[in-house]
């Protein structure tokens, strides 16, 4: 059975999408064929992408500086727990930014928000100096540091059960499939009981994932960019298994439908992200 999500585009005309019963982006036949290419990435080239992940991503950092992405305004509103995670009314917020890139979420909270603390890590090293080059950073408010989630870097400057939420946007997709349950155990550790991961991605079929040309799939859902960084594109059972088999409880977990509208090419296309919150048991029943 098909439901049907509308898009308005920018000039305010309808376009219907269709989503199956699980909110599963329906493909056209010219999408489908696309898709159908099984030519994966040599083990070779993968291991050396896996091994150079670091530095692709300075190099990426290095090209685009603090221009690539727009700042983030939109987390407070999708995720009100930035706001009512507090037991009290004067509590510091705790939060960890997983995956901080040049900062473009950290700052609109720190400026929005007096009472909060951010811990802001990221794989590269060259967008770690960029946050603590911003005129926003504040060792009082921010503590900004170059980390691996799937290793225990995490432990080395946060203490366990002392964030009260973390964010991961756009940020679980970037790292090999084989690595993400450890960092999420890595996150668990570090947020108290009841504490909860906000987390936005790539959802399955996004227009991102259908323009991959062939000679980029790594694997399923996974493919290579051509500056050599990496995403993934999630299914909503896949994500939910990740997060319990790392000792979380659903929240939410939803597709997100969007259109953006591509002005250089001249198109408007679908977007597909997954949207989800995921909590730490209140209790210390699931340690991991």
């Amino acid at each position: 059975m098909e439901s049907v999500e509308t898009f308005v585009d920018a000039a305010g005309i309808e376009s219907p999408v269709r989503t199956d019963d699980y909110g599963v982006r329906i493909l056209s036949q010219d999408e489908m064929d696309r898709l159908k290419d099984d030519r994966v990435v040599s083990e070779y080239k993968q291991q050396k992408l896996e091994k150079e992940a670091q530095k692709n991503w300075d190099l990426f950092y290095k090209r685009n500086t603090t221009n690539f992405f727009k700042d983030r305004h939109w987390t407070t509103r999708e995720f009100e727990e930035l706001k009512a995670c507090r037991q009290f009314e004067t509590q510091k917020l705790v939060l960890l930014e997983a995956g901080c890139g040049v900062g473009n979420c950290i700052f609109p909270l720190l400026k929005e928000d007096l009472n909060i603390f951010v811990y802001a890590c990221d794989f590269s090293p060259r967008a770690v100096e960029f946050v603590k080059q911003n005129s926003l950073y504040s060792p009082e408010r921010c503590l900004a540091f170059q980390c691996d989630l799937t290793k225990d870097d995490l432990r080395d400057n946060i203490s366990a059960e002392s964030v009260d939420a973390a964010t991961l946007i756009f940020v679980l997709s970037a790292i090999h499939p084989d690595k993400m349950q450890h960092a999420l155990e890595n996150l668990f550790r570090v947020l108290k009981p009841g504490g909860v991961v906000l987390f936005r991605d790539y959802g399955l079929y996004d227009h991102a994932m259908l323009r991959f040309k062939s000679g980029n799939k790594l694997g399923e859902n996974f493919y290579v960019r051509q500056d050599g960084t990496r995403s993934y594109f999630f299914s909503k059972e896949l994500l939910t298994k990740l997060f319990h088999d790392a000792g979380f409880e659903s929240m939410v977990n939803d597709y997100v439908l969007r259109e953006t509208v591509n002005k250089k090419e001249g198109l408007c296309v679908p977007r597909v992200f997954l949207q989800s919150k995921f909590r730490r048991p209140p209790t210390l029943n699931n340690q991991v």
